[in-house]
């Protein structure tokens, strides 16, 4: 016979020995790797809902040992019939990641063999871009310095990231990331920016980046010193992504933009708006810190008559 067991308000059937696994598998997620609440909430139920698909799959309530002896077969199945129930590729990579997750603690536990989840491939997700703002919208994001603001500071600072990711192509980490003593000479015509995998690049500086960023220290309350961050929360710390996310959130409302209107769309727009102008991809790879011109190509979403166009202007045999 099953067991039931409540889960918040929804009720999960199996054996009580995989029941009990399962509950203490989600207390070790809250208390000892401390995982958000959303991410918890996600993992409870995408365990349920692959019990509820074993139910069914096996023809009674699944058991601990039904679970440890798993087959890629068996979660190919639970894929297939999630797939068949409208669920799309992200959906499913996430559901396979928290199985994934509860029978890799199950094995360290002795309990299970993850080896099947670990070696099924997850669905290929398909490519997603933040859409760019119109020229006019992300002018209205970097230029919006006393809106929804309290503080005149911290209206500043927030100003002076947008301009910075509008106006340099910068990620959110590597506007935060900069040091104190950074653009503090107003005749700078580029800056080095440490991107990813350790990449130094040199990012050209618009006067508007000076400005703004020289408007946020003559306001800012804390001693922005060399070897501590450039931007700082309201305490003084370190300035955190979710600030900048939030503020962007509470902009999308003031000016009526869409949801797509990001703090990472400000970076897609300085390179679409480029390429826009005429500018040449190469040249707009260097700038964003992309290895590959194949990276530069999908994000800035070019489309196949524009490449041609590039192509005809710029080879010499066109």
């Amino acid at each position: 016979m099953g067991t039931q067991s409540q889960a918040g308000e929804f009720l999960v059937s199996a054996r009580a020995d995989l029941i009990d696994a399962r509950e203490e598998w989600l207390k070790s997620l809250k208390n000892t790797r401390r995982l958000a609440a959303n991410t918890l909430e996600a993992y409870e139920r995408d365990t349920r809902q692959f019990f509820m698909f074993l139910t069914g799959h096996l023809g009674e309530p699944p058991s601990l040992r039904d679970v440890s002896s798993l087959r890629i077969a068996d979660l190919r199945s639970y894929l297939a019939r999630r797939r068949n129930d409208g669920a799309g590729p992200r959906t499913l990579g996430r559901g396979l990641a928290g199985i994934r997750s509860f029978l890799r603690h199950l094995e360290k536990k002795g309990m299970a063999n993850a080896a099947a989840s670990i070696a099924m491939r997850a669905p290929r997700q398909p490519k997603s871009l933040p859409k760019p703002l119109s020229a006019i919208d992300a002018r209205r994001v970097v230029e919006q310095h006393e809106q929804l603001s309290e503080e005149p500071w911290i209206a500043a600072r927030n100003a002076a990231v947008f301009t910075l990711l509008y106006g340099c192509g910068l990620r959110i980490s590597e506007a935060l990331g900069l040091d104190g003593a950074a653009l503090t000479a107003p005749d700078e015509r580029s800056i080095p920016i440490a991107g990813k995998g350790g990449k130094t690049r040199m990012v050209p500086l618009l006067p508007i980046v000076h400005r703004a960023v020289a408007e946020y220290r003559r306001l800012c309350p804390y001693h922005l010193e060399a070897g501590k961050p450039l931007f700082r929360g309201s305490r003084g710390g370190p300035l955190q992504p979710a600030i900048i996310q939030r503020e962007m959130q509470k902009m999308r409302g003031a000016l009526g933009l869409p949801d797509t209107a990001t703090p990472h769309a400000l970076r897609h727009s300085f390179a679409t708006h480029l390429l826009g102008r005429g500018g040449d991809l190469r040249t707009i790879q260097e700038l964003l810190g992309h290895a590959s011109l194949s990276t530069t190509q999908v994000y800035t979403g070019v489309d196949t008559d524009r490449l041609l166009e590039i192509y005809e202007k710029a080879h010499p045999r066109a």
